[in-house]
């Protein structure tokens, strides 16, 4: 099946270096191309994207208000955020804005290529030193309250898997520390997010924080031994 791209971004350059790239390759197709966060949301309504090509910095619209937009309507395209600016600022509000994934400009062609695969597959992507210091972050901020209302409707092996996949294990790593199969870890992650109402795991790790159900640079007691509490959500990378 192929994968419908929109590109967006104020330069005609960049947008014709990613088409020429994207439509290189047999499952993408680029549908659309916009230079403005209003003209991408008018397209989006027209070509019905499965994956938006995001910039942030454009003039009127920009790319953060574009995707909270077009994130907050049904159908909703997959938003993947391309931007020179490596800065935490994008990447929380992105991720807060309802963006699938984030990676910088200056990425190889196999990465932007992968991502879009990743995102329209239903994952999240980051690029690895965005998702490092997106950790770091929650580490330099005071620990919320623990705030259980948003978690009520998870059964206490769900919360359990929340918080793995918040510190940052793989479905096979889950599996390994809870003593079950991948298949059984997968079902519980996707019941998660169906209960939540939640796109993909890096919602699923900012909500998990939020709620104090994990905390920063603190494993879960599961997972105590393992030596993976510092490391960056692979979920996030595009992991299943």
């Amino acid at each position: 099946m192929t994968v419908r791209v929109m590109v967006v971004d104020d330069q005609a350059m960049i947008r014709a270096g990613f088409v020429a790239i994207i439509d290189a390759e047999p499952d993408l197709d680029v549908v659309a191309e916009a230079d403005d966060g209003a003209r991408a949301v008018e397209l989006a309504g027209q070509v019905a994207p499965d994956v938006v090509l995001m910039d942030i910095r454009m003039p009127g619209i920009d790319g953060l208000t574009a995707t909270r937009l077009l994130t907050s309507r049904g159908g909703a395209p997959r938003v993947l955020v391309l931007t020179t600016f490596d800065q935490d600022a994008y990447v929380h509000e992105a991720l807060r804005a309802g963006a699938s994934g984030f990676l910088l400009k200056d990425a190889q062609p196999e990465e932007l290529l992968a991502g879009i695969r990743i995102v329209a597959a239903g994952d999240a992507m980051l690029a690895p030193a965005v998702t490092r210091r997106l950790i770091d972050a929650f580490a330099h901020t005071a620990p919320p309250a623990p705030d259980p209302e948003p978690l009520r409707a998870l059964t206490p092996r769900e919360r359990e898997v929340l918080a793995l996949v918040a510190a940052g294990l793989t479905n096979a790593e889950i599996a390994d520390t809870l003593g079950v199969t991948t298949g059984t870890v997968k079902s519980h992650v996707n019941a998660v997010l169906g209960k939540l109402g939640l796109r993909d795991r890096v919602q699923a790790t900012i909500l998990a924080y939020d709620t104090g159900l994990a905390r920063p640079r603190a494993a879960p007691p599961s997972v105590e031994g393992h030596g993976r509490a510092d490391r960056p959500p692979r979920g996030a990378s595009g992991c299943p």
